[in-house]
């Protein structure tokens, strides 16, 4: 298929209908993307050869332009010499050079025309493009999305969660256990005769600091003689 047949229908394509037809809209958008970028560099790698052209045959019409006033210049030149055969000549030259202008012109204006058709058809095309890219990467979002839920909901749902929960618990309820042997050793026990003579001794020292005071207290409220 041709540059402008693809163009054609790529500028006409309904990309949501596409993708609404595709049993594998991801790979389809996929595809249309890179139809329509390689189409793009094709088209513009067409309207580069076609204003090349252009340039050249722009420079033509100079020259015959140019060689147009040479032999005018010519001829009447010829014509104060007394040589009107000569200048009928330089006429005819420039007469033949004149047509072959209006040829070159129309050329330039069939030129002109598939420039500027061109350029509309690479701005529609350019248009299309984004539209599609856009559909590509709203495709890729979702599809990431449903992925991300479709995984949370596995979890959510696979036995091997309620398995390590169900671990998690027989794990407690053994340090539970081990935590209940140590405290069942503390229960019964007295305290020991480091501990009632610490507390004796701590209790005598609080005497003596109580007595102390007091004797303290009572030297103060003494009269003085």
């Amino acid at each position: 298929m041709g540059i402008f047949s693809r163009l054609t229908d790529i500028i006409n394509s309904n990309v949501n209908t596409i993708l609404d037809r595709a049993e594998d809209p991801e790979k389809i958008i996929r595809l249309v993307v890179q139809e329509m970028e390689d189409t793009l560099v094709e088209a513009r790698s067409a309207a580069a050869r076609t204003i090349a052209e252009r340039k050249e045959v722009m420079r033509g019409l100079e020259r015959l332009i140019e060689a147009q006033i040479e032999w005018a210049r010519k001829a009447e030149v010829a014509l104060t010499k007394d040589r009107e055969d000569l200048s009928r000549a330089a006429l005819i030259e420039k007469s033949n050079l004149a047509e072959t202008c209006d040829e070159m012109q129309k050329e330039l204006a069939i030129l002109d025309a598939a420039l500027n058709k061109g350029e509309e058809d690479i701005l529609k095309l350019e248009a299309k493009l984004r539209e599609a890219k856009a559909k590509q990467k709203s495709i890729t979002a979702r599809r990431d999305t449903a992925s991300s839920r479709l995984k949370v909901r596995r979890q959510l749902h696979s036995s091997k969660v309620e398995d390590a929960f169900e671990r998690f618990d027989q794990v407690e309820r053994r340090i539970d256990n081990l935590e209940g042997e140590v405290e069942a050793f503390d229960l019964g026990k007295g305290r020991t005769l480091t501990e009632e003579i610490a507390e004796l001794e701590a209790q005598s020292h609080i005497e003596q600091e109580l007595a102390a005071l007091k004797a303290k207290l009572a030297g103060k409220g003494a009269p003085k003689k």
